[in-house]
C-alpha cells in the first residue's frame, strides 16, 4: 500500500505536542518492518528536519510548494493544489495528521485525518474571531470528507460527538509515547542552576492559558507557605515563556513568592527528565486536555503524580495516579499533598501508548478504508 503523510503543516520545534506525535508515528510504522510505502509530503521550510527517514527504502519525499510557517499561503496552496499534488504522484490514500486537510472532497483519494481537541468551543476567548470560524469551518468540513476521522481519546471522540451530530466515523487511537528514562542530565547541575534539592520541590509542566489553571497551584504555594511547615514550599514550572513568562512573573512577585516559585524556561527532554524523577511530587493541574502526555510521562518516569479528573486525563492516566476532585480548591491540593507525602514512588508501563501498538493500529485503520468499496 502506498501512504501518503501530509507534513506540510508542521513548523520543526513550534508544533508542541503534535509534532512529538506524528515523529513517534512514524517511527512506529518503519519499526513495523511492513513492505508499505510511505510518501511524505513536505513544506520548503520543514523537509531538513525529516532528513533521517530518506535512509530507509519504504520512504519517498515529495517537496511541495509551500510553507508551514505562512499559514495564510499554506491554507491557499493547500485547498488549490495539494489534492493535485496527491493526483499528480498517483497517491489515492493520504492521511492527515492533523485536522487540516483540504475543505473540499476528492472521492478519487481516500483520507484519514485526526483531531486532537476541539479546544476552541470551549475557550473561543483563546482565539479571534476569524480563526474560531476558520476553526469550526475546519472541523466541520474534515468530519464530512475525511472517510475516517482519529481521535486520541475516548474524550475528545466523545467531544466531537456531541458538538457534530452528524459524525460517525471516528475512531479512537492514542498518540505514541516515547521516553527514554535513561535520558537525563546530572540533577547535581540543576541543583545549583535553579537552587533546588532532591525531593523538596514540586515540578509541573504548564502554561499561563486559563485551562491549564496554572495560578491555582500558584495560590497553593501561597497557602502552603503561611500554614504548613513540614511539607515543600518550592515549585519549579516549565513551559511557560514569551508574554505569559513576563505576566506570571508579575503575579509571583505581587505574591511575595520570588524565593518559592521558579521558572526554568525551556528545558531540554535531559533536564525535564531529571527535574521530574528528582520532584517530591509532579502536579498538573489541568482543566481540559485532548490526551495530556506530561502526567503519563512523569508516571512512566516514577514520580508521584497529583492531576485532576478534568476531560481526558483520569482516561489517559488509567486511574493510576492520585487526583483531587476540585482542581480549583487550593485546600484539596495541599491535602492530597500532604497525604501522599510518605507514599512510596513507582514507575507505570503504560503500553497501550508504545509507538508500534499505536502504529499497528493505525495500518489497520488505513487498510480498512483502502478496502472500502469505492
Amino acid at each position: 500500500m502506498k501512504i501518503g503523510i501530509d507534513l506540510t503543516w508542521l513548523k520543526p520545534n513550534k508544533s508542541g505536542g503534535v509534532e512529538s506525535y506524528i515523529r513517534n508515528l512514524l517511527d512506529g510504522f518503519l519499526e513495523l518492518g511492513d513492505d508499505n510505502k510511505y510518501i511524505l509530503l513536505m513544506a520548503k521550510d520543514n523537509y531538513q528536519s525529516f532528513e533521517k527517514y530518506k535512509k530507509d527504502a519504504r520512504i519517498e519525499t515529495i517537496l511541495c510548494n509551500t510553507n508551514a510557517n505562512d499559514i495564510k499561503g499554506h491554507l491557499i496552496w493547500q485547498n488549490l493544489h495539494q489534492y493535485n499534488v496527491l493526483k499528480k504522484n498517483k497517491l489515492d490514500f493520504c492521511f492527515f495528521p492533523v485536522y487540516e486537510m483540504p475543505i473540499y472532497k476528492n472521492r478519487k483519494i481516500r483520507c484519514v485525518t485526526t483531531i486532537h481537541d476541539i479546544q476552541a468551543y470551549h475557550y473561543p476567548k483563546y482565539f479571534s474571531k476569524l480563526e474560531n470560524i476558520w476553526f469550526k469551518l475546519g472541523w466541520e468540513k474534515a468530519i464530512k470528507n475525511a472517510n475516517r476521522i482519529v481521535t486520541i481519546s475516548d474524550f475528545t471522540k466523545h467531544d466531537i460527538e456531541n458538538h457534530f451530530k452528524h459524525a460517525k466515523n471516528i475512531k479512537r487511537i492514542y498518540i505514541p509515547i516515547v521516553l527514554n528514562d535513561k535520558i537525563k542530565c546530572n540533577f547535581n547541575q540543576l541543583s545549583k542552576k535553579y537552587n533546588i534539592q532532591k525531593n523538596q520541590y514540586y515540578y509541573t509542566v504548564c502554561s499561563l492559558h486559563k485551562h491549564k489553571n496554572l495560578i491555582t497551584l500558584i495560590n497553593v504555594m501561597e497557602e502552603i507557605i503561611k500554614k504548613e511547615k513540614k511539607i515543600p514550599n518550592i515549585l519549579v514550572i516549565s513551559g511557560v515563556g514569551g508574554p505569559q513568562k513576563k505576566e506570571l512573573e508579575n503575579i509571583i512577585f505581587e505574591k511575595k513568592l520570588e524565593k518559592n516559585v521558579i521558572l526554568t524556561s525551556f528545558v531540554s527532554n535531559e533536564e525535564r527528565n531529571s527535574l521530574i524523577e528528582n520532584s517530591n511530587i509532579f502536579l498538573f493541574p489541568s482543566l481540559f486536555e485532548g490526551f495530556g502526555m506530561p502526567p503519563v510521562e512523569a508516571m512512566m518516569l516514577g514520580a508521584k503524580v497529583i492531576t485532576t479528573k478534568c476531560t481526558s486525563l483520569y482516561e489517559v492516566t488509567d486511574k493510576k495516579c492520585e487526583y483531587v476532585e476540585d482542581p480549583l480548591s487550593t485546600q484539596e491540593w495541599i491535602n492530597k499533598i500532604k497525604e501522599i507525602q510518605n507514599m512510596e514512588s513507582k514507575k507505570y508501563d503504560f503500553t497501550e501508548y508504545d509507538k508500534k501498538h499505536i502504529a499497528r493500529q493505525y495500518l489497520d485503520l488505513f487498510y480498512e478504508v483502502n478496502n472500502e468499496k469505492r
